[in-house]
């Protein structure tokens, strides 16, 4: 079946009923759609893509690994509001000449501030809709906050989401993301290859003998790769202030990156060490010289 809405639920009854289940992304399936599209041509050319030797199937998940990423996009759909909330106080607020600093920290330093009663020079109208507006973004910050402390207590139980967080950069969000979403990681045959799944990896357009590596692909589960950016990102900053403390690799790139470009090849890296790890099903162990 293609690996649709649902998908992973009937693939669920059908195997209790004791059949083989393979799911196939809908990006490997649409080639081998002839013309048209409807049903019969669908079932035609997953047929064909089935048959494939080197075809590549999605893994069944269970309800425990469907539960956690419930958790997650219902995360992902608090924090995309609560940054639309901060855009439209910051929009709304300059246009009567009042502006924060940046970042979710001082948005909701400000929030607490309105809420406590601090006065605002503004027309009645205009700071009614900025203390509705705050009261809104101090209860989607609670709500993150909740998500945050369901995914930490969810990943206690996973024995696999403990191995993760061996990894430096990899905390309980990243790794329960993970987690949920690939298992055991046993449908990649290396790291390279969940590296790539994750779109981390350089577009190939060689020709002519020549060897011609562009920019990250930007495939896979974009969530799971924004994650790992960030992580990497913050690790930079620790990096930066105490080098000693790291791999010589990472210090290394960054004296010869951008740092943005540096973020992307340590999440490269470490997904290599992801892979690993749950494959092996061993804690990550820094290498000593």
């Amino acid at each position: 079946m293609e690996a649709c809405g649902a998908s992973h639920y009937w693939a669920r009854e059908l195997i209790k009923l004791g059949h083989e289940v393979k799911l196939i992304a809908p990006v490997y399936v649409k080639p081998y759609v002839k013309r048209g599209k409807s049903d019969a041509a669908d079932a035609e050319a997953i047929c064909e893509a089935v048959s494939r030797p080197t075809m590549r199937f999605v893994e069944v998940k269970s309800p425990e690994q469907q539960a956690i990423l419930s958790l997650h996009r219902a995360r992902s759909l608090v924090v995309r509001q609560r940054t639309q909330t901060i855009n439209a106080l910051r929009g709304l607020l300059a246009e009567f000449g009042i502006v924060f600093a940046q970042g979710v920290g001082h948005a909701i330093r400000f929030a607490k501030r309105v809420s406590q009663g601090d006065a605002l020079d503004l027309p009645p109208t205009a700071h009614d809709t900025i203390m509705d507006l705050g009261e809104q973004l101090l209860t989607l910050h609670g709500r993150v906050l909740w998500y945050g402390r369901k995914l930490t207590q969810a990943s206690k139980s996973e024995p696999r989401i403990a191995l993760l967080e061996t990894i430096p950069g990899i905390g309980p969000i990243t790794a329960s993301a993970i987690v949920a979403t690939i298992g055991g990681a046993e449908q990649f045959r290396c790291g390279r290859d969940f590296a790539a799944w994750l779109g981390l990896t350089p577009l190939n357009r060689s020709t002519g003998g020549k060897e011609r590596l562009g920019r990250i692909s930007k495939m896979g589960d974009r969530y799971i790769r924004n994650l790992m950016v960030v992580g990497m990102t913050s690790r930079i900053k620790q990096i930066k202030t105490a080098p000693e403390r790291f791999d010589p690799w990472f210090s290394d790139i960054l004296e010869r990156k951008p740092a943005k470009l540096a973020a992307i090849a340590m999440a490269n890296k470490t997904a290599r060490i992801i892979w690993a790890v749950l494959t092996r099903n061993e804690p990550y162990r820094i290498r000593t010289v």
